[in-house]
């Protein structure tokens, strides 16, 4: 009898001391090919998405694992491997799925727990795999950067005094563009960087390791965020500020050092499998038929902003560009679209060292990649870029055009540069720029590849603002 008592209060008190686990940050999808996945998770010790007395959302130990399958009531699904989360991988899991099939819709959901028995299922979420080079059919995705939280909440002064401030409303739910990114239902989302400020004025700039990790989960509990990214795989890229700070590059001490920055933005999305610290984070992907995407790196492998611009200055570092060159050459996409974290058209501000499109800055390499895509007669190419906070479509000399996202919300956003302005780095207005909103707004780009009615490839590129409004529409047709 005493024995039997004496479980009885064992089993009690496991029960007692047994720790709720949540996913404050929802689930997410990410760098999804016509065959595999990534899925992530974090663990934490509350629901959000309010931030806990430290301004955090604590991590907590336990279990996680997926389960995937085409029905969305899970009947025919399959199951990860359990993993834990620990405080080492700051409570993040992330498995990989391969052997799917492509241009199919997915669906998966997080099981987690603080041990595998009491383990329960979350939301379910879902992905659709790409279709594949031997797939025409049609896929629209978004592109986004710059989206500044402390500016979200705090407001921006500007020059007459006032204050831009998002709502109460939006400062609970999150950024307005993603409450219409999910109206639009895209296949896939790509940020350009900048997905979080580490030299941010709210709270003094993050320079250990638990403050950079602090900003990625104070911007990611958003419900809005949540919402989108559980039914929306996304590709990452980084730029300076979710590198280092302003203009950051892999020189001097100041903190956060250039490894540590690296090593957490691998942490924290899913780019690569869990662990891999060696693979590249520069990648290309076949997205269908007509079009594929380059993501490239721009602060791991470059040289330093103040270096004398010329042929041994570079951004990409060599192996980069190499490997750029050679997939360009080797694809047959209709629509060949590089996806960077920093402009190489422009123009940006003239007193500024850190871009393509800089004078003084990695010009040179800029200026030998567009006459290098005109000698190889690379057609169907044009870049795409975040890090600058106003929108734009610009076309260089060369004829090649870029197109600026601008940033995601307001707060962060700025009016341009115009070509032929002595405060930019196209003095002599030889950059054609056919569309710069008038007033400075938070947005996005769309972009929808499919047929143009025949048997030509249309391409189409919508400029939002982040009510919805449709600012500026590029149709290009081959």
């Amino acid at each position: 009898m005493k024995l039997n008592f004496a479980l009885f209060c064992l089993i009690s008190l496991s029960s007692l001391v047994r720790a709720d686990v949540f996913m404050a940050q929802g689930c997410m999808s990410g760098e999804v090919t016509d065959s595999t996945v990534l899925l992530q998770t974090r663990l934490t010790a509350i629901a959000g998405p309010e931030l806990n007395e430290k301004g955090d959302v604590p991590g907590i130990r336990g279990v996680a694992c997926f389960e995937y399958g085409v029905k969305p009531d899970f009947s025919d699904a399959s199951r990860t491997e359990w993993m834990s989360a620990t405080e080492e991988s700051d409570f993040i899991v992330r498995a990989q799925l391969l052997g799917l099939k492509s241009g199919e819709l997915y669906y998966f959901r997080a099981v987690v727990g603080d041990d595998e028995k009491g383990a329960k299922s979350g939301p379910a979420c879902e992905f659709r795999t790409l279709p594949g080079g031997d797939s025409a059919r049609a896929v629209t995705f978004a592109i986004g950067s710059c989206m500044n939280y402390h500016k979200f909440m705090e407001g921006k002064k500007v020059k007459t005094g006032a204050v831009i401030s998002a709502s109460e409303e939006d400062k609970r739910l999150g950024y307005p563009s993603f409450k219409v990114l999910v109206s639009l239902k895209p296949d896939f989302f790509i940020g350009t960087g900048d997905i979080v400020y580490y030299d941010n004025i709210m709270n003094g700039p993050a320079r250990t390791l638990p403050q950079l990790r602090e900003c990625w989960h104070e911007q990611f509990r958003f419900p809005r965020l949540v919402d989108f990214f559980a039914c929306t795989p996304a590709y990452w890229s980084k730029d300076d500020h979710d590198f280092r700070f302003n203009d950051g590059d892999n020189s001097g001490d100041r903190m956060p050092m250039p490894q540590t920055g690296i090593e957490v933005f691998r942490e924290q999305m899913p780019i690569h499998a869990a662990g891999d610290r060696t693979s590249p984070t520069y990648r290309t992907h076949r997205v269908s038929k007509h079009l594929q995407i380059w993501l490239t790196e721009g602060r791991d492998h470059r040289s330093p902003n103040k270096m004398e611009d010329g042929p041994d200055k570079s951004l990409w570092g060599k192996e980069q560009r190499e490997w750029l060159q050679r997939t360009l050459k080797e694809s047959d996409a209709t629509w060949k679209l590089l996806i960077s974290p920093t402009p190489m058209v422009g123009p940006d501000d003239a007193y500024k060292t850190d871009n393509h499109a800089n004078l003084g800055g990695f010009r040179h390499e800029a200026d030998a990649f567009f006459a290098w895509l005109k000698e190889e007669s690379i057609t169907g190419f044009m870049t795409f870029c975040g890090d600058r906070h106003w929108q734009y479509h610009s076309i260089h000399p060369s004829g090649f055009e870029e197109f600026a996202c601008g940033a995601l919300n307001d707060e962060n956003s700025r009016i341009g540069v115009e070509p032929g302005s002595k405060k930019g780095t196209d003095p002599e207005a030889l950059i054609k720029q056919p569309y710069t909103y008038p007033k400075a707004t938070g947005g996005f780009i769309l972009v929808k590849s499919g047929h143009d009615g025949g048997d030509g490839a249309k391409l189409e590129i919508i400029h939002y603002d982040d009510t919805g409004k449709v600012m500026n529409t590029v149709t290009k047709v081959q």
